[in-house]
């Protein structure tokens, strides 16, 4: 039976719950285009039926999403249903060429605006207090905490990296959560790089340069998610550098996240480089086992889980799951759906049972990190690839371990680097460490310098693709 609490709910409450959790795990542009342009018909407690523009609209996220959101439904509302996508009836109506012409331009939706600015939405999850702190991400909270305080005063820009799903737009966010909640009619424009680019194209095409300007140039906080993006996109970079420069003079706020440091994004131009280190570069890495812990005790507490969830699943979660918060999250919802579908309480048991892909890479990933070079259940292993690439480049396999630096070691060592993320998956910091303790931005420098090579390079490329092809055989 749903929960009695499910039936106060509209449909547009329980969608607009079920949308907070797919945002975080589907990219932007798949978001705005299969997921934004839907509305919630009827919410009976055990089914959602999502009206949708057009029949292929319906088809393809039932066919591609339906199953994913319903997967949310125990931790966003309470109770496991199911999601039904259909063809709105107004849509029905309506002559089928309408359904693949673009509305006049006074009937185009608007971006979301806050105070005249344009913006994605922000998340109400991702608030300062919402933000665990740790050792792995307490400068990069402090110095959000500063700029929040002291907008375009202090830390300005602020600039954020560290791998995905660790937390960078959570803190971006929660900057912009707290000016809003102090000054109401702070202007704020939150965007990714993506769709800066895109809207730069459009006004361009459009011939409306000088609306896009203003519309970035008058904001009060500018806040770009994924600034790596900008690399190798010349008119972009200039466009966003005079962006920069007139806020930043202005005394307006501007923060910035990456994947990367400034400068090791490869293809930025030098100028922006510069200014993006004016102010405070903070990283943000993978969290520690207390850090895993005390995530996912929050967040149970958030979802009123905490009678659910003991503290021994807690515990078992946070060690095999380590790569980061996106990843503990969504292994709390996995287990969730697991365990409402099968009627069971959650027990450590249960959640091996419902986590087992997790636990296993958990695992391979254990031997991985070992000296003894044993090898996996797959029979692929760090060390053997070491072994293989050392051969191929006639070095030894300690040597691409070593501080040494001379290109005879360099060049393989890349290619050693740049096959375990490849065949293995294995994390920057995992990477780094069984290449003689190097830190992730050389293992990031390492894989652009292999991919640039790889296309400008054929016999390169070959070479490397060879080797991919005799490893992928012990898998």
């Amino acid at each position: 039976m749903p929960d009695a609490s499910l039936s106060t709910l509209t449909p547009s409450e329980a969608w607009s719950r079920l949308l907070d959790h797919a945002r975080h795990d589907l990219t932007e542009q798949t978001f705005r285009t299969w997921l934004e342009p839907t509305k919630a018909l009827r919410f009976d407690g055990n089914a959602l039926v999502v009206g949708a523009p057009d029949q292929f609209a319906a088809d393809w996220n039932d066919s591609k999403h339906s199953h994913l959101i319903a997967a949310y439904a125990p931790v966003a509302l309470g109770h496991p249903l199911s999601v039904v996508f259909k063809v709105s009836e107004e849509r029905r109506t309506r002559p089928q060429m309408d359904l693949f012409v673009a509305p006049p331009a006074d009937q185009a939706r608007p971006p979301q605006q806050h105070n005249g600015a344009n913006m994605a939405p922000l998340s109400h999850r991702y608030t300062f207090e919402h933000f665990v702190i740790g050792n792995s991400n307490q400068l990069a909270a402090a110095a959000a905490h500063v700029a929040a305080q002291a907008p375009g005063k202090v830390y300005n820009p602020l600039f954020l990296h560290g791998d995905t799903g660790l937390g960078k737009t959570h803190l971006m966010q929660a900057v912009a959560h707290d000016v809003i909640s102090r000054v109401p009619d702070t202007r704020i424009t939150y965007v990714g790089t993506e769709q800066f680019t895109n809207e730069l194209i459009a006004s361009i095409q459009g011939r409306t340069t000088n609306d896009f300007r203003r519309r970035y140039r008058e904001t009060d906080l500018l806040l770009i998610d994924d600034v790596q993006f900008l690399r190798g996109k010349e008119a972009t970079q200039d466009e966003f550098f005079h962006t920069f420069n007139a806020l930043y003079e202005a005394g307006r706020q501007i923060i910035i996240t990456s994947d990367r440091p400034p400068s090791e994004i490869p293809g930025l131009e030098a100028r922006l480089v510069s200014r993006f280190q004016w102010g405070m570069v903070a990283d943000i890495e993978a969290p520690d086992l207390e850090l895993r812990i005390a995530i996912l005790q929050h967040k149970a507490q958030l979802d009123h889980l905490e009678h659910t969830i003991p503290d021994d699943v807690i515990r078992f979660i946070a060690e095999h799951v380590r790569s980061n918060i996106r990843e503990l999250e969504g292994s709390i919802i996995k287990l969730l759906a697991y365990a409402s579908l099968r009627h069971r309480a959650i027990t450590v048991d249960v959640a091996a049972e419902a986590l087992h892909d997790k636990i296993r890479h958990s695992r391979d990933d254990a031997r991985l990190r070992s000296d003894g070079g044993g090898r996996s259940a797959a029979g692929l292993t760090v060390p053997v690839i070491q072994d293989a690439v050392a051969k191929e480049w006639g070095v030894t396999a300690d040597g691409l371990k070593s501080k040494t630096r001379t290109k005879a070691l360099t060049t393989p060592r890349q290619v050693a680097m740049f096959l375990c993320r490849e065949l293995l998956n294995v994390q920057l910091v995992e990477i780094g460490n069984a290449f003689g303790g190097r830190d992730h931005s050389t293992v990031i420098h390492s894989l652009d310098r292999v991919a640039t090579e790889n296309a400008a390079n054929a016999d390169f490329s070959a070479r490397v693709e060879n080797l991919r092809s005799t490893l992928e055989r012990l898998r």
